[in-house]
């Protein structure tokens, strides 16, 4: 594929990094000279010097035969514009960065009015995953979908668990929270359950579920060993803002210390659940003082790597507590690696990961209907993530009477950024994201899940 990259900071040069081990060809533009050349000497990438919004720019950079322009500079609003300047090319698609919290809850009404593929929030993402992380024990993993409002849980039925010999019908009864069993793994055979199977001990299962409804999920089966119940996060910025946020709404406490005063009051107005404490996060006493020895999780967001590392080392010197560290730049990651760090985690590379992911569903000749394709169960499956942009012989009708093909499930709608976990009586409107697992077939558009 043709893509261009606007921005070379950390995320573009990770992107760079990526795409071009894998034989696109990638045009890279900046403002800065020394940071193009960087880029270009590294890597198998053209480079433009000039700002992506110019349409001679872009035309230089050759945007009339570009596949995939990602606008990913450290401006928002440079990065949406970039990205509308691209649409007015035909057969280019585009993605933006866009971190600021004020457009996180408009992402839709972006997407969909400036005609973007997918709008990216590195913040949001580390979020994301440090919040599994200290949710979920390292055995079970976890795929979110339509920017973190579904999860998709994978783990192994233990002998003797509750989920033995348990089948779909009598999981949603017995533990009376909404969530849905899309796949299982046996011998090596991966299958769509129906509503009678029953789970044997060893099987892999796949389970559909909402964040606050996973968390019910694994409390009430007693398959998490221990629950989390109190997270400290020292460092108040973005990043800390959307992990307590997710915290709080499933009922963990959370406590952010955060030494810019403008910063704490901003963060009471915005998490009125959590506890805001304005302080130096690296004050051995106010860390005693506040509670972080009796403390489930710690997570040290700072803007200084440094000051993360030495935050975590001591948060595990003082208290039994789950600690997850987070690490902008990765020049040390051996080093990084040796040191006894629980979790560590690197913001441009889970985003640089996540646009990769988006390439290579492209590669695949997906139609623009295609949000996302995972991988699941080491490719025995796979999940879509599909956009319902118009009326079809799939919408307006209740799922039950759908003539689905075999070997598939639809295990989510997300609409108007409601998520509905379907039934038989549920169906899928215009406008609807939709994420349908399959073991068989290969999809480019949401009609193909039924039969003509």
């Amino acid at each position: 594929m043709n893509i261009i990259v606007v921005g070379c900071g950390m995320v573009g040069y990770s992107l760079v990094e990526q795409l071009s081990s894998e034989n696109h060809d990638i045009v890279v533009i900046d403002e800065d000279e020394n940071r193009v050349r960087y880029i270009t000497d590294e890597f198998d990438a053209m480079g433009v010097i000039g700002s992506g919004e110019d349409c001679k720019i872009l035309v230089e950079a050759g945007i009339e035969r570009t596949d995939l322009l990602i606008a990913v500079t450290d401006v928002d609003e440079k990065n949406l514009l970039c990205c509308i300047m691209a649409k007015r090319f035909e057969n280019c698609r585009t993605i933006a960065r866009v971190r600021n919290p004020v457009y996180s809850s408009e992402t839709g009404f972006l997407r969909r009015e400036l005609g973007l593929s997918m709008i990216i929030n590195p913040e949001q993402i580390a979020a994301n995953e440090i919040a599994r992380i200290i949710q979920f024990p390292p055995e079970i993993k976890v795929d979110t979908f339509t920017r973190g409002r579904i999860e998709l849980l994978s783990l192994q039925v233990a002998e003797g668990s509750f989920l033995e010999h348990a089948t779909v019908r009598s999981i949603r009864a017995r533990l009376n929270c909404n969530v849905l069993v899309c796949l299982v793994t046996r011998d090596e055979d991966a299958f769509i359950p129906d509503i009678d199977t029953e789970f044997l001990a060893g099987d892999n299962i796949v389970i559909s579920a909402l964040p606050t409804e996973a968390n019910t999920f694994f409390l009430k089966s007693r398959i998490q060993p221990q629950r989390i119940k109190t997270v400290m996060i020292v460092g108040g910025g973005t990043t800390g803002y959307y992990l307590a946020r997710r915290l709080t709404d499933i009922g963990i406490y959370t406590k952010i210390i955060e030494s810019d005063t403008k910063r704490c009051e901003e963060l009471s107005d915005m998490l009125p659940e959590a506890v805001i404490i304005n302080g130096d996060g690296t004050d051995e006493r106010l860390l005693l003082q506040e509670g972080i020895s009796a403390m489930d999780a710690f997570a040290a967001l700072t803007g200084l790597d440094e000051e993360n590392v030495f935050l975590s080392l001591y948060a595990k010197n003082v208290s039994k507590c789950q600690t997850v560290t987070k690490i902008n730049r990765i020049n040390y990651t051996e080093v990084i690696n040796k040191m006894d760090l629980d979790s560590v985690i690197f913001p441009r590379t889970l985003t640089a990961d996540y646009i990769v992911k988006y390439a290579r569903s492209m590669m695949n000749g997906v139609s623009s209907n295609v949000e996302n394709i995972f991988r699941l169960e080491n490719g025995k499956a796979e999940a879509f993530e599909f956009f319902v942009s118009e009326a079809s012989a799939v919408t307006g009708v209740p799922i039950a009477r759908l003539k689905l093909k075999n070997d598939l499930i639809i295990c989510s709608i997300t609409r108007n950024s409601q998520v509905i976990i379907p039934g038989g009586h549920d169906e899928i409107r215009v406008g609807d994201a939709v994420i349908v697992i399959t073991t068989r077939s290969f999809f480019s558009d949401i009609k193909d899940i039924v039969n003509r």
